[in-house]
């Protein structure tokens, strides 16, 4: 509604305006056949009609250029207009939270020609007072974004924060669909590039600030979660100027994924994992493969007692439980349990033969192996995911 508003004013200025000086320059015969004068006191040279004209006590003829006269007539005529016209402009700034956008972009189409039916050219005095009034309106327009920035920067993490989408997230998912659609038919989005790029700024800022804000969740899992859905907000708007952000939005997904997925890895395997892990150490430290199974700790007898822990049916319910816990913390709506269930399942089973290659290396002729094979690992994890 606001838009309409402020475009039929500025559309009932134009021929005002227009009109006023045709009628000024017409009866004051301020044109081509002017002819230069002496000021009184001949403090001035000016150029005034040649044809005698009406006696001005205020003194707006004397001028340089007739266009000066018309201009300071009709800011004479018109001199409670600016004021009328920035009161207005406030109050379309406060109709809508982000008013101030469509203000500007109407106020810009109207000063740069792409606004409005008329062809006609906007008098000089109108488009300097909507010039002004432009001015005024990006100066809302940064007031309002450096305030959103700064919100987001120092927000805080929602009292009872479970993971799931930042309030921050949807504040700048929220502008960035409205503004779009604002500057939709605009030439000129300079000033909102800009804007956006702050803000996308901001908020990657506020999801690495408030991710680990809350010990009891984990902040990987909120980062991941935050940055898939900016990525897939991002992709659906395509929006230029956010390209960069939107891949680094799916670098950071990707990356964080990557660590949530090996923070649970070990919990189905966790002897077995620490085990291999000893081993690994002391291949690093320099022990030779042959001579891993004469540490005390690692010997073949040590290994058994490990592997027998560990049944197929042990490995299938660890995962069950697995799944269960992801599904509890990873938010409906981003629907990432399906690929963070399959990120897992690839390093479950990279993890699986690291553990083989190592028994192999190390433990060569001691007949000892793991219960279960990749081909029962991906039986786990497919029949987990269908029955659930």
């Amino acid at each position: 509604v606001s838009k309409q508003v402020l475009e039929q004013v500025l559309g009932a200025l134009q021929p005002l305006c227009s009109s006023e000086q045709q009628f000024l320059q017409e009866f004051f015969r301020l044109g081509r056949d002017s002819v230069e004068l002496q000021a009184p006191e001949g403090r001035v040279s000016t150029v005034v009609p040649s044809r005698s004209i009406p006696d001005l006590s205020h003194g707006l003829v004397w001028f340089l250029r007739p266009e000066q006269a018309t201009a300071q007539l009709l800011s004479e005529i018109f001199s409670c207009l600016e004021p009328e016209l920035r009161a207005f402009l406030g109050i379309c700034n406060k109709v809508h939270p982000l008013g101030c956008l469509q203000v500007l972009v109407t106020l810009s189409d109207s000063v740069f020609g792409t606004w409005g039916s008329s062809s006609a050219a906007p008098s000089s005095f109108l488009h300097a007072l909507l010039g002004n009034a432009l001015l005024l309106a990006k100066s809302s327009f940064n007031k309002c974004i450096g305030t959103l920035c700064k919100e987001m920067e120092e927000a805080k993490a929602p009292s009872r924060m479970r993971g799931g989408i930042l309030p921050c997230v949807s504040c700048f998912q929220e502008f960035v669909a409205f503004s779009e659609e604002v500057f939709r038919t605009s030439r000129r989005r300079g000033e909102l590039d800009k804007a956006q790029l702050r803000l996308a700024s901001s908020v990657f800022s506020s999801i690495d600030r408030l991710s680990s804000a809350n010990l009891r969740v984990n902040a990987d899992m909120v980062m991941m979660e935050n940055f898939h859905h900016l990525h897939n907000f991002l992709c659906r708007k395509n929006i230029p100027c956010l390209e960069g952000k939107k891949r680094e939005a799916e670098q950071r997904a990707r990356e964080h994924m990557e660590k949530f997925v090996a923070t649970y890895l070990s919990q189905p395997l966790d002897g077995l994992s620490h085990f291999f892990e000893g081993v690994k150490a002391r291949l690093a430290q320099g022990v030779r493969e042959e001579e891993v199974s004469f540490q005390l700790a690692y010997s073949k007898q040590e290994l058994r007692k490990v592997v027998e822990k560990y049944p197929g049916k042990e490995v299938r319910r660890a995962l069950e439980t697995l799944y269960r816990k992801l599904h509890k913390h990873l938010s409906p709506e981003e629907n990432l349990l399906p690929v963070v269930w399959e990120a897992m399942q690839g390093e479950f089973i990279r993890q699986y033969r690291e553990f083989e290659e190592l028994i192999q290396r190390c433990y060569a002729g001691s007949g000892i192996a793991l219960d279960f094979t990749v081909e029962d690992l991906l039986s786990y994890f497919n029949s987990i995911a269908v029955s659930n």
